[in-house]
């Protein structure tokens, strides 16, 4: 049995998130969290009703699950409100630690498309002050670490993103305006400007995804092999949809490396 349990993590309505935990035994405690952080080119008629199949899903499988929602771009998102929602929301776990038993030793994000950004960014934050961390951002350097990263057929190299224009300009969309503009906010807004990461980032893509082109993953992954954990290309059947159908082989390959990345 699953039991569910929704927190706010600040005022805003979109700054919330919901538990989903399996049965424990007595004084048992859940090995691990899988952050779920859902997509859709950082747009407000997106929510979290797209990871919570995911999160539930995780829960049955004997995994603790924290589905997040966060402000988009057009609802009080964007730069920095949507960067600074991830973070806060990963840090929200420290307060429902003790009350869940939760063990905060093993965090891992799972995101898809627009959220696979946003986790492998969130798995950089340590970076973000030598990139620079300015422009209105926020960053604790107290907060939740991540220790893996699966991401659903991520938007992780922004400039590439922004130069495809994919969905009619969401990058410049997400902050705020062009590179030409906000070189900055796009430099640490990339995934790929914290390279090399020091955790383990499985970029999976689906092999019929026409949302997310494959260089987004492919460029990534080439770019962090000279780093002490290099990211790893996962290439599954089905399109961009199946990655978070929780019924497809794309995305039960996700879910094996989640729980390969908490044990």
């Amino acid at each position: 049995m699953t039991h569910r349990h929704r927190y706010d993590y600040g005022q805003d309505p979109s700054q919330w998130g919901e538990l989903f935990l399996p049965d424990l035994p007595p004084g048992g405690k859940h090995r691990g969290v899988v952050v779920v952080i859902h997509g859709g080119y950082w747009r407000p008629q997106y929510g979290a009703e797209l990871g919570e199949p995911l999160a539930q899903d995780m829960a049955d499988h004997g995994m603790a699950a924290w589905n997040l929602e966060y402000r988009r771009a057009g609802n009080g998102g964007g730069w920095p409100g949507t960067f600074q929602d991830i973070l806060a929301g990963i840090d929200k776990l420290r307060a429902l630690a003790e009350p869940h038993s939760l063990d905060l030793s093993k965090v891992v994000a799972l995101g898809h498309s627009a959220g696979g950004h946003l986790a492998v960014w969130a798995a950089g934050r340590e970076r973000l002050r030598e990139l620079g961390a300015e422009d209105g951002l926020q960053v604790e350097n107290d907060g939740v670490r991540l220790t893996g990263v699966v991401s659903q057929s991520g938007v992780l190299n922004l400039a590439e993103a922004e130069r495809l224009n994919l969905s009619n300009g969401a990058v410049a969309n997400l902050l705020g305006g062009p590179s030409s503009d906000f070189p900055e906010r796009h430099r640490m807004a990339d995934p790929m400007a914290a390279l090399p990461l020091g955790v383990p980032v499985y970029a999976v893509h689906a092999t019929e995804d026409v949302d997310v082109p494959l260089s987004m993953s492919a460029t990534y992954v080439d770019a962090g092999r000279s780093g002490p954990v290099p990211a790893e290309l996962v290439m599954v059947p089905g399109d961009h949809f199946a990655l978070i159908d929780v019924s497809a082989e794309a995305y039960v390959t996700c879910r094996d490396l989640v729980g390969r990345l908490l044990r």
